[in-house]
């Protein structure tokens, strides 16, 4: 009985900077099942709404947190078209005519290429490791998917599109199952699910991922990833403004 006592005394002086903690070990390692030290993928964006549905084929390259790439390379009229990220700077460039356009602070919130995904969903990812406080909400079940539920905060001043982020993170994968994102009022603005964990390039990986507006019934944009690569050698000159330029499907 003593024990018992002595252990319930411990639990309700856990202090909370150690579920911070874990929280954000948690991120931070879900980052890092996601990306690698480098990855390399080739996906379809297939953008879903009421009356027509819009087919993108793409190539993605990332080095760590700071350094990520994406061609497209179909449809022809946006085949070439690509974008940058180097550290806090981004970039698209647009071959139809012949263009590099600096994504400023105030774009980042928006649509990429007309899809239900922002800027800052597909070039600003590891954002969240970096940019957010981390705190443990509790566990759920998501897609037959024993998961953390994590709320990600935004830190003071970070160059951020969402105010919060809450994130279900697999306990057996470390993947990001499902992600909601929040605007500064505290309203829901976007619900990311991913399905199908399979194998890729030697580690797990969630090969379909739905976006899906709160605002918007009907609309949703999907990204189907056909393969991917991992942890090889990739030099950081690579994710130049003149190889965006110069890439090629």
């Amino acid at each position: 009985m003593r024990l018992l006592t002595a252990l319930l005394v411990i639990l309700l002086n856990f202090p909370a900077w150690v579920a911070a903690e874990t929280a954000t070990s948690i991120i931070t390692k879900s980052d890092q099942q996601m990306r690698g030290d480098s990855s390399y993928s080739e996906a379809t964006m297939r953008i879903v709404r009421p009356d027509w549905t819009r087919t993108m084929s793409m190539k993605s390259w990332t080095k760590g947190q700071d350094l990520s790439l994406v061609l497209i390379t179909a449809p022809a009229k946006d085949k070439g078209s690509a974008s940058l990220k180097r550290y806090r700077e981004m970039w698209n460039w647009l071959p139809s005519i012949e263009r590099v356009v600096k994504i400023a602070p105030s774009m980042l919130g928006q649509s990429w290429m007309g899809s239900d995904f922002t800027n800052d969903d597909l070039i600003n990812q590891s954002s969240i490791v970096v940019d957010y406080t981390h705190r443990m909400v509790g566990n759920e079940v998501f897609d037959n998917d024993p998961s953390w539920v994590i709320d990600a905060t935004a830190k003071p001043n970070a160059p951020v599109v969402w105010s919060k982020v809450r994130l279900w993170v697999s306990q057996k994968t470390y993947l990001q199952r499902k992600v909601e994102f929040y605007d500064e009022f505290d309203e829901l603005i976007n619900t990311m699910n991913t399905y199908d964990v399979k194998m890729m390039g030697g580690r797990q990986v969630a090969a379909r991922m739905e976006m899906l507006p709160a605002d918007k019934p009907g609309n949703k944009t999907e990204i189907l990833t056909h393969q991917a690569q991992f942890n090889f050698p990739i030099k950081e000159q690579f994710f130049s403004q003149s190889q965006m330029k110069a890439l090629r499907d």
